[in-house]
């Protein structure tokens, strides 16, 4: 029975009385990390926050299987050649899965940090895991040694093949893209002065990275810089090219998803209500839509040439500040926090935990809040100067493993206010 026979068996088990074409993938008990598509556009895979990874018929919006393996997130997924998937987890392990299994076939274990991306070569002999540990790891799908590649400075976020197979593109916090030659030829860095968080490469080799300064920066295929797009300000966290190369998507954490034109670098449409933030983005081959992970638990799919949803959008947007915090200086700079954390005694844990009771609290010890390995061993408690020390140089500088995005806060005033805020609004 082949693949596509599989996933249409399964669909129909499992959503007998189901609607046709369902807008949206439920199931997910955290946020939505990371998502992969087949090349048939038939199956999504997700990753999410809650350490599990779904397996989904599209059309049906049907779980063909939920798959747990990994202790921690699931940050990073892959689909692989003859029905296999890959999934990278929080705790450093990369799993390989094929359909109709509850078990992975094959498990690889290196990192000593978490997963951050998973890549294959364009021809499915390759598998490229990339790590907080500043390493990127390169195993033969068909088994045999494991080649270790580093470089970097700092975790590595984000990577990709180039089309033709010949050169691996990784993207990391030292703010730079590194290109690394597969034959052995001596790796060339470029750097872009801010730290990368995500990257695409187009069909015709062009990349897109995604930086923490809300730009997108465009390159040609050995690195030269052809030009960068200012998408609002946040930290992009998320980018994706279409199958034909002709679109762009970029998230910033947000929520904010820009539907980009890369023949004139143009923003075409930006999508509406998508959940905060918007973690994870994937085009689906063959047809007019691209898929988006949010920080609200569901997979969405739009229309890419109206940037519609399909189906009506149920906004999930945290809750605004209370108005008693109206005016308040550090209040309006905590607004890019509130995708991610709460303050209230009953706002619980979001993609980061809550911030409730944070002052005089060990780091890595919010009740129900799953961290790194790297963080729990931490010997930090929050106060007003560790917090403004963390926004003054950085989260991955000052706390390496950690799946904050970065961000800074180079004005003393404003990272004054915000801590003062923190501090006041998040008392017991």
């Amino acid at each position: 029975m082949s693949f596509r026979s599989v996933v249409a068996l399964l669909a129909t088990v499992l959503t007998l009385g189901a609607p046709a074409s369902a807008q949206e993938l439920r199931g997910h008990g955290g946020p939505v990390r990371a998502l992969a598509v087949t090349a048939d556009g038939a199956v999504a895979l997700s990753g999410s926050f809650d350490t599990s990874a779904i397996l989904w018929g599209i059309e049906a919006g049907a779980a063909l299987a939920v798959l747990r393996f990994h202790d921690g997130p699931v940050n990073a997924v892959a689909v692989l050649p003859e029905g296999r998937f890959a999934t990278g987890g929080e705790e450093g392990r990369v799993a390989i899965w094929r359909l109709g299994r509850p078990e992975p076939e094959r498990a690889l274990e290196g990192h000593a940090g978490a997963v951050s991306g998973l890549a294959v070569s364009p021809d499915g002999r390759v598998l490229a895991s990339s790590s907080w540990d500043a390493t990127v790891r390169l195993t033969a799908l068909a088994g045999g040694e494991t080649q270790v590649l580093s470089g970097h400075r700092g975790p590595v976020s984000a990577l990709a093949f180039s089309p033709d197979g010949r050169t691996l593109v990784t993207a990391s916090h030292d703010m730079s893209v590194r290109f690394t030659p597969l034959d052995g030829s001596q790796a060339r860095m470029v750097e872009l002065g801010v730290a990368v968080a995500s990257l695409a490469i187009a069909p015709d080799g062009e990349i897109l990275a995604g930086a923490a300064d809300g730009k997108l920066y465009i390159m040609g295929p050995d690195g030269t810089r052809r030009g960068e797009m200012a998408l609002g300000g946040p930290p992009l966290i998320a980018v994706a090219v279409s199958a034909d190369g002709v679109m762009v998507a970029a998230a910033a954490i947000n929520g904010a998803v820009a539907l980009i034109s890369r023949a004139n670098r143009r923003v075409e449409r930006t999508l509406v209500g998508p959940g905060l933030p918007v973690w994870s983005l994937a085009f689906r081959p063959g047809s007019d839509e691209v898929l988006t992970g949010g920080g609200d638990r569901l997979i969405r799919r739009w229309r890419v040439s109206t940037g519609e949803h399909l189906g009506p959008v149920i906004m999930a947007r945290p809750a605004d500040l209370p108005s008693r915090y109206a005016g308040d200086r550090g209040a309006e700079v905590f607004k890019a926090c509130i995708a991610c954390h709460t303050l209230e005694p009953d706002g619980g844990n979001r993609a980061g935990p809550t911030l409730h009771g944070v002052i005089g609290r060990r780091i890595a010890t919010a009740p129900g809040y799953v961290y790194s390995e790297a963080l729990r061993g931490m010997d930090i408690v929050w106060t007003k100067d560790t917090i403004a020390r963390l926004f003054e140089i950085g989260p991955n500088a000052y706390t390496p493993g950690t799946k904050m995005p970065e961000q800074t806060l180079g004005d003393d005033e404003d990272r004054q206010a915000l801590v003062d805020f923190i501090a006041r609004a998040s008392a017991p």
